[in-house]
């Protein structure tokens, strides 16, 4: 059977813009939830996208689902595939790839295999899966379902959730957190230079971050001298 529901309202550009900004592995250091399993890897180095997730359920052997998701895609929209387990079948490969460049998709995310990775990196449409593989989908006619509630590298995506990206990691967020996320992790980038210079400038970096106190208060609290 297959489910057909209506895209989401797109996130807007100018948060979009600003997410982008933001580092994944930064907005780690103070948020713990969204994050896709490290399973789920890049195809493509030195690329960071953020987008609106557009999402397919697309079990087993029948492609026709991400067929269809392509042709429904807005530029800005970044689909994401659950697989429903399947880690033996590629999903999608060069083909998919070159409609979904010509769409506008910013990026791919497969919680499952792709193809043709020489293909997809001519293309140009950053991927991220949990491998690749020989064996691809069919258009067999079997089901799946378009914009729906899905997993994908165990984190619920919803239609309309932003997608930040690049090849430390996956970050889904609800576009309420966008603002408030992205600006504390650009802060935490510029403070980091800061510190980056005080290395420059002859200080140690346990010093700096406080773990040498840390540890030196450990130290005296267990010998009972603190």
């Amino acid at each position: 059977m297959y489910v057909l529901n209506p895209l989401p309202q797109p996130v807007d550009s100018e948060l979009l813009s600003l997410l982008v900004q933001a580092e994944p592995a930064v907005i780690g250091h103070f948020r713990y939830t969204g994050f896709m399993s490290p399973a789920i890897k890049a195809h493509f180095q030195d690329r960071r996208i953020a987008g609106t997730a557009v999402t397919v359920r697309a079990p087993g052997m029948d492609g026709a689902m991400v067929h269809y998701a392509v042709g429904q895609a807005r530029p800005g929209d970044f689909l994401v595939i659950d697989r429903c387990g399947d880690e033996s079948i590629a999903a999608l490969g060069g083909a998919v790839a070159y409609a979904a460049r010509a769409a506008g998709v910013v990026g791919i995310i497969v919680d499952g295999l792709v193809t043709d990775l020489g293909e997809l990196r001519q293309y140009g449409v950053p991927v991220w899966s949990r491998g690749t593989s020989a064996v691809t989908v069919k258009t067999l006619g079997l089901g799946g379902e378009f914009c729906g509630h899905v997993s994908c590298g165990g984190v619920s995506v919803v239609p309309g959730d932003a997608i930040l990206a690049d090849e430390n990691g996956v970050l889904v967020l609800p576009a309420a957190d966008i603002e408030a996320s992205a600006r504390r992790a650009l802060q935490m980038m510029l403070d980091e230079q800061k510190t980056l210079a005080r290395i420059d400038a002859g200080e140690k970096y346990p010093d700096i971050m406080g773990s040498t106190q840390v540890i030196e208060n450990a130290i005296r609290a267990a010998s009972g001298k603190a």
